[in-house]
Formats: C-alpha cells, sequence, structure tokens
C-alpha cells in the first residue's frame, strides 16, 4: 500500500503533513457527479455523498457492479470517478487512468453462525492454508483432521462471487500467499455456486449452516452497533498455523477489528486500500468532491466501517490529486 497511480508516477512527499482543508473551494455548478464501481467502498462513498450535498449545490449518481465496472464505465464516460477496491493495473494507467486511494477496506472470510465447528472457528481460527484447502477444494468436509478434531460429517457449501469483484480478486492473492494467487475465474470455476455482490452472498450463507465465503466487513458486523448481530460470523485467522493467540482473537466487535487492521495485525492482503481514479485528471466538482474526501471527509471514515489512510499517505494523495489536476 505505497503506490500512487497515474501516468506521471511515483510522487514525492512534499511535507510531513497532516490532512489538507476544503481548499476553500466548495460548491460547483449545481451539476452531477457520476460515481460507479466497487462494492466495497460503496457505502462509505454514498456517506460522502450525502454529506458534501449538504454543503454544496453539488448532486451525485452512485451506483456499484464492482470495480471493473466501474472501470469500464470510466474509460466509457460514462461516469466522472470509479471506485476502485484494487490496484490500478498497469494498462489501466498507460491508458491515462490517475487514482488516488481514499481508505482502507478490510475482506474476511465468513461463515454461517450455526457452522457444524463454529466453537472450533472462533476459538482456534483457521490459518491462510487452512482456507486455501477449503476453497481450492482439497478439504471438503467440516470433519476433516486437517481442520479441527470434531466429530462431524458435514459438506463444505463454497460460496464466491459472479460480479467484477475486486474483494474476491483481493481474497485469491490472500489465498494463494506471495506466489500463487488465484483468479477470481478460477475460485468461480471451484465454487458451489456464485452471488452479484456482497449483500447476496450474505444471504446465501446465512442460509446454509455448511456453507463458507468472504465478506467486506461492514455486511459481517452491524453498522449501527458495530456488534455481530446477523446470521454470519468472521472466520478469525490463525497466521501461524499454531492456533489463535490472544493477539490474534480481535473479532468480537467491529472497532476492535478494526483496530487491529490499523495496527498492521491482519494482512494485506485481505486487507486493501480502496481508491477513486478519474479518466485522465480528475476536474471541476469531481476534483473538489475527492479533495473533500481526503481531508475533512476522513474524519468520518471510522464510523462507518473503514479504516482511515494515515497522515502520511493522505499528502501523497493529495499530491496525487494536484499533480494530475488542470491548473
Amino acid at each position: 500500500m505505497s503506490e500512487l497511480y497515474s501516468r506521471r508516477g511515483m510522487l514525492e512527499l512534499t511535507a510531513a503533513g497532516s490532512a489538507v482543508g476544503l481548499a476553500g473551494c466548495l460548491g460547483g455548478g449545481g451539476d452531477t457527479v457520476r460515481i460507479s464501481g466497487g462494492v466495497g467502498p460503496l457505502p462509505m462513498v454514498e456517506v460522502w455523498a450525502d454529506l458534501y450535498e449538504q454543503q454544496t449545490d453539488v448532486q451525485f449518481d452512485i451506483s456499484g457492479g464492482g470495480t471493473g465496472v466501474g472501470v469500464s464505465d470510466l474509460f466509457n464516460n460514462q461516469v466522472d470517478i470509479a471506485m476502485m477496491g484494487r490496484d490500478p493495473r498497469t494498462e489501466e494507467v498507460d491508458d491515462d487512468l490517475v487514482a488516488v486511494p481514499m481508505l482502507i477496506d478490510t475482506v474476511v472470510g465468513t461463515v454461517n453462525e450455526n457452522n457444524p465447528v463454529i466453537d472450533e472457528i472462533q476459538s482456534e481460527g483457521l490459518s491462510r492454508e487452512q482456507l486455501e484447502a477449503i476453497f481450492s477444494r482439497e478439504i471438503t468436509n467440516w470433519g476433516s483432521p486437517e481442520l479441527f478434531d470434531a466429530d462431524v460429517d458435514e459438506e463444505i457449501v463454497v460460496y464466491g462471487r459472479s460480479d467484477a469483484s475486486a474483494a474476491y480478486e483481493q481474497w485469491g492473492d490472500f489465498l494463494g500467499g506471495e506466489d500463487d494467487a488465484y483468479t477470481e475465474s478460477e475460485l468461480e470455476g471451484l465454487s458451489d455456486g456464485n452471488h452479484d455482490g456482497d449483500q447476496p452472498v450474505a444471504q446465501a450463507l446465512g442460509q446454509n449452516e455448511n456453507a463458507i465465503s468472504m465478506n467486506n466487513i461492514n455486511y459481517v458486523y452491524s453498522l449501527e452497533s458495530g456488534e455481530l448481530e446477523g446470521d454470519i460470523r468472521p472466520i478469525p485467522l490463525d497466521s501461524d498455523g499454531e492456533g489463535l493467540s490472544e493477539d490474534e482473537d480481535f473479532y468480537e466487535t467491529r472497532d476492535e477489528f478494526l483496530a487491529a487492521v490499523e495496527r498492521g495485525e491482519y494482512p494485506a492482503p485481505p486487507a486493501r486500500e480502496m481508491w477513486l481514479a478519474s479518466n485522465g485528471p480528475f476536474e471541476d466538482e469531481a476534483r473538489e468532491f475527492v479533495d473533500w474526501v481526503l481531508s475533512d471527509g476522513q474524519e468520518y471514515v471510522s464510523d462507518n466501517g473503514y479504516v482511515p489512510l494515515e497522515e502520511d499517505r493522505l499528502a501523497e494523495a493529495q499530491n496525487g490529486l494536484d499533480d494530475g489536476a488542470h491548473s
């Protein structure tokens, strides 16, 4: 999580800086800013847009569809901003995509609250290697001795994503380790059923006690209370394969989990920077909105289930926005 993306390349940090202000320029000409893309950042971008509309005469037209949809819409001039849940690709940058990070989101493995080995999952966790074996279908039963010492005979049902999901792509990167990531297509082919978006995945998990999948954390914890109130549960990650240590047990509430992500105690991936992108430099109302997101807008991030960018990263992002913008 250390690069900025534009054809101008890596930018130097000009100061130790904190988040910049509103640049003294709220309010455009009453135009509509069109945004589409990643489902992961969508709830936060909608919150930002609502707040920004209250301060300006700018309106927003926002839709999801996945990172791939957002980038396609951007290059087809159907939107002004694409939401991205993954780093921009080289070919996208070569085609003049300019992107700046906006926040950190996190994907977790998820199971039904009545999973046949839920007690073992919550007390011992699963390692990356065990999760890979489940999602690649090497382990197909919750009673497998390669998981837990449990007297269970229940087939594992794996659910995936059918949309252009950067979260699913990041999950594939995580499952494969450093050298052998799974593509979204490979994971789709290995699953028992694929669903279009986080909410349908969560609903499918809630209806099948033997199912496993992955979700952005805002579909796992209650946004209002930050508690585990629904019918799916996060899978604690056993980082060393030796069982869940006290330092790895931070899944009880959203705030506890987000604090662990901020401390770097949960790996990236599945934790990931999320981006706002433009076809060429950000301009006009779109640029002013992104400028606000990178300054005043950051104060709302934690309360809405995400991790804000650190101050030096915000300064880099602001420099990237200034570098890519028309004067």
